[in-house]
């Protein structure tokens, strides 16, 4: 690669503490701590421990980076390109997952603590639509996706 490709590095943090480093080195960069130039950086969701950073640098520079960052613990040998994580970069709907006859639990709203049976499930607008677990007389209602979690997805023997 030439020196004016951006490479995408993945640094190893502390449990739990992603956001930490992201914005730890965001203030580096921004306070001139340190002069290695950084084009992004990204925390994705389902990549724990791990913070994505996009850069024109090379490896030994990402690496002084981390070691001036609290929590950033190491930084994993070898670089990938923007297209291998672009995948991250695509939020997932918040219904993804939840099928119908799946028992959630609402976990916002009037009903906050309630189990319910998912009915219906209208992914363009991110909501569902269930019935309450242990209502006498079952009663749709119709709650964001995000109000919810899985209990049971009803799909064992």
């Amino acid at each position: 690669m030439d020196e004016f490709t951006n490479r995408v590095f993945a640094i190893k943090t502390t449990s739990k503490q992603e956001r930490t480093v992201a914005d730890n080195i965001k203030k580096a960069i921004e306070t001139g701590a340190t002069d290695v130039k950084v084009v992004a950086i990204i925390v994705p969701d389902e990549l724990k421990g791990y913070v994505l950073v996009e850069t024109p640098e090379s490896l030994a520079r990402i690496e002084q980076l981390a070691e001036k960052v609290a929590h950033a613990r190491t930084v994993v040998r070898g670089e990938t390109t923007l297209a291998e994580v672009a995948h991250f970069l695509v939020p997932k709907p918040v219904v993804s997952g939840i099928l119908e006859g799946t028992i959630v639990e609402l976990i916002a709203g009037p009903f906050k603590g309630e189990k319910a049976v998912v009915k219906r499930i209208d992914a363009g607008k991110e909501e569902i639509t269930v019935e309450l677990y242990e209502s006498v007389l079952p009663i749709p209602i119709t709650v964001r996706g995000d109000n919810v979690r899985v209990v049971d997805r009803g799909d064992s023997p």
